[in-house]
């Protein structure tokens, strides 16, 4: 392959065609280019071994209009890159754009498999109501500006601002769809004003060379229309076929070029007026559909921000002393302490303490990162070791962990299912709209003009978009409302897999029971001032939901603490003043087996801790109610002393399983899964955490803590917990409402192919239709949620 060098050539551009006459003109790989976005567009597709895609036309490229590097040179700078860049350590970034250009599935495909087209990019996923984009890459791969002249040469350049610019982002998105729909319009309402002279003809005393004269004006009037109103459509569908892609704008493109062409055709060759007031009608009927369907998706909220997925608190220190506030609360300038095993909820600096912050959950990497007072701490990362002090320099709603639910490396095996379903449809659906066009065509031929109308109407009406927003649209409406009743999703794959489920796991302690209200006994020596002090401190840096309370009940100062170690959910160790200190279970104590948690210090046994939890109300109402309909099993690493009272609670013949290890719980779950049963575990969210990621649905229950557990797929509210089983129902209704879309849609297609097949429907009235089936859809599956969420008191 030969340099890259910047010539001045005359040939054609290898790609577009277009003149290479500029000094921008490159030469590459034996072939020249007009510019290098051109040259960067075959690259791409070279890369790819996607260069068969220009033995379907000569020059069938666009010119990406790059015509230099010098549009995004501001994306070199360091200080500007920190600035746009939602995350960074070492090489992994991750970053969010806003993409006003995504309008259908198509661009949701495409634009999620980026991972293709350049090594560097790891993933990247679409928020399609919000038109975002993230991305997550490798810096010494890929760079920011390569990144985005990427996008740009696909058809999708980002919207970047360093202000807050979204906002007018949109708007300048807006004005020039408006501007689409005023050419369109005007021009639309000219050809009807001169076509006059054809419409009332009735007795064919007009001049041949009258009519022609406007028939001319008209087509000088669709020019504009074609060229600037129409751009879009055809962007996207060109860009769906440069990635071998038959995208839902591709029909509509079709039958667009073929109105116009062959309007200009009979009009050039004085065989009659063409169908322009058809083209200009139906493009015009098109772009306020679009309007208005872009209306009602800004109108329509999903409320998905950080606290829709989860209460989190914050550990703010202040005064020396330390307070939980909410983390909508936290401020920049805030400074936060940190203990072992927590996540950093907002990106800061670190002031105090040794940090090894586990990145697993946002890059994939297990290995701890060492890092230096001093140095950005990124939220989202984890600590491993004792506690740190941070000082928080972004807000939450702009720091990491606002999206963390969202990235792929928490979901799951693929899911299979009705979206799978949808998706394979909409392909096929696709390819059978354009044979069933064209055969209709053809049938209608030799009445040209019948027949040409008739292949437009059934492209237009048979296009499958209220398909591909049924289950956006529904499951998105349910993640809202399941949200404001305090159950908060990953995703919207979580919906459909709540309603396949058949099996129930509780864990006990924190979950049936409630950990606001314990009462606790102490067994053994009474402890001095100073071991108390000693055991407070210990507990300070630990997460476990015991040493939590420990920590809260005891009324001592907090000494600093040397080679601490947690063994999760069996114990913690450290040495204070010289003096080794274990708290945990018997076992991590080797101790004989006994309910509690126990201390020794410089291996003197100390006493024990004695926890008694009180079932929570709801434990006692919900769980009869959901033995109804699901089979149940209890799995509890605390001891069987309530094992009489939730036998009763349970089914008859369910497992109650005690004194089970997290690695117990995992094996239990994976052994159900194994014998065919969907299962839900429901517990706190830390000894639990292997079974709720294992089990088909993982649910973890808070009572506004800090804690946060990536495992799981719901997190769910305690006071919410009375309103598990009409949230399991209400999943199983969303899917079903799904499916009641499915059919809406088909039942609109069909019905619209029927008429347009027999010429009863013409372009510009399929035009019209078209958008009203997606509208149907939207407005169907959110009163339908809605009314039945008000049904069940879910709200």
């Amino acid at each position: 392959m030969k340099p890259i060098t910047d010539i001045q050539v005359k040939n054609k551009c290898y790609h577009c065609g277009d003149a290479c006459s500029s000094s921008d003109a490159v030469s590459f790989d034996d072939k020249n280019f007009c510019c290098r976005g051109c040259k960067t567009v075959y690259e791409i597709l070279n890369q790819n071994d996607l260069c068969t895609y220009y033995n379907i036309d000569a020059n069938p490229g666009i010119n990406p209009k790059i015509k230099s590097s010098e549009k995004f040179d501001y994306l070199d700078d360091k200080e500007i890159i920190t600035k746009l860049l939602d995350f960074k350590n070492n090489n992994q970034a991750r970053i969010q754009f806003f993409l006003p250009q995504i309008h259908c599935a198509s661009c949701v495909w495409l634009l999620e498999k980026l991972y293709k087209l350049n090594k560097g990019i790891n993933q990247s996923s679409i928020n399609f109501p919000k038109k975002t984009l993230s991305v997550s890459f490798e810096l010494d791969k890929i760079s920011l500006k390569e990144l985005v002249i990427l996008l740009a040469s696909l058809g999708y350049e980002p919207a970047l601002s360093l202000a807050d610019t979204k906002k007018k982002t949109n708007s300048f998105h807006n004005r020039k769809l408006y501007y689409q729909i005023g050419v369109a319009g005007f021009c639309f309402g000219n050809i009807m004003l001169f076509s006059m002279p054809e419409y009332f003809d009735f007795t064919g005393d007009l001049s041949r060379n009258f009519k022609d004269y406007f028939a001319y004006i008209n087509l000088l009037f669709a020019i504009p229309v074609l060229f600037y109103s129409d751009l879009d459509y055809f962007k996207s569908a060109l860009g769906g076929l440069k990635r071998k892609i038959i995208n839902l704008d591709f029909p509509l493109s079709l039958g667009m070029i073929t109105l116009f062409l062959t309007s200009s055709y009979e009009i050039i060759s004085a065989q009659g007026p063409g169908y322009l007031d058809s083209f200009t009608g139906l493009i015009f009927f098109l772009l306020l559909g679009k309007a208005f369907q872009q209306k009602t998706f800004q109108n329509i909220s999903f409320e998905r921000d950080y606290k829709s997925y989860f209460p989190l608190y914050a550990n703010l220190i202040k005064n020396n002393a330390h307070t939980s506030i909410p983390l909508e609360k936290l401020k920049k300038g805030d400074r936060i302490l940190v203990r072992n095993q927590d996540l950093i909820p907002a990106d800061g600096i670190l002031l105090k303490g040794t940090a090894y912050i586990d990145y697993s959950f946002v890059t994939g990497e297990s290995t701890p990162v060492y890092k230096e007072l001093g140095e950005i701490i990124y939220a989202g990362g984890k600590q491993e070791g004792a506690s740190l002090e941070i000082e928080i320099i972004k807000e939450v709603s702009n720091s990491y962990l606002t999206e963390l639910w969202n990235k792929q490396n928490f979901k799951k095996e693929k899911i299979t299912g009705l979206k799978t379903l949808a998706d394979s449809i909409g392909k096929w659906f696709t390819i059978f709209v354009l044979s069933t066009a064209v055969i209709a065509g053809i049938f209608w031929l030799p009445d040209l003009g019948q027949s040409i109308k008739i292949f437009a109407a059934v492209l237009i009406i048979a296009c499958p978009c209220a398909l591909a927003l049924t289950i956006p649209y529904t499951y998105g409406n349910t993640i809202r409302i399941l949200g404001n009743a305090g159950f908060y999703l990953k995703n919207s794959d979580v919906v459909e897999q709540l309603a396949q489920s058949n099996f129930l796991v509780f864990d006990k302690t924190g979950t049936l029971t409630e950990t606001n209200n314990i009462e606790i006994e102490f067994i053994g020596d009474n402890l001095s001032e100073k071991e108390l002090a000693y055991t407070k401190s210990l507990c300070a840096l630990s997460n476990h939901p015991a040493s939590r309370k420990l920590n809260e009940i005891l009324e001592s100062e907090i000494l600093p603490i040397m080679e601490f170690r947690e063994e999760i959910g069996q114990g913690i160790e450290g040495k204070i003043n010289g003096q080794n200190i274990k708290i945990g279970s018997p076992e991590y104590l080797d101790l004989p087996e006994n309910p509690g948690v126990h201390i020794s210090i410089d291996g003197k046994y100390k006493g024990r801790y004695v926890f008694h939890n009180k079932l929570r109300k709801a434990s006692l109402t919900q769980l009869p109610e959901l033995a109804k309909d699901y089979q149940m099993a209890l799995c509890s690493g605390d001891t069987n002393k309530d094992e009489k009272l939730l036998s009763e609670l349970l089914p008859e013949n369910s497992d109650l399983l005690f004194n089970q290890k997290p690695i117990d719980k995992l094996n239990f779950i994976t052994k159900l899964s194994k014998s065919g049963k969907k299962v839900i575990m429901i517990g706190d969210g830390l000894n639990d955490a292997g079974a709720l990621k294992s089990s088909h649905v993982g649910i973890s229950m808070t009572d506004n803590t800090g804690h946060f557990s990536p495992a799981s797929d719901v997190i769910m509210d305690s006071l919410s917990f009375d309103k598990l089983r009409k949230v399991l129902k209400f999943s199983k209704f969303s899917v079903n409402t799904v499916i009641v879309g499915f059919i809406l849609s088909a039942a609109y297609n069909i019905t619209g192919l029927y008429f347009a097949i027999q010429g009863l429907l013409t372009p510009v009235f399929a035009a019209i239709l078209m958008p009203l089936s997606s509208i149907t859809v939207v407005v169907f599956s959110t009163v339908t949620t809605n009314v039945m969420a008000k049904k069940l008191s879910i709200k």
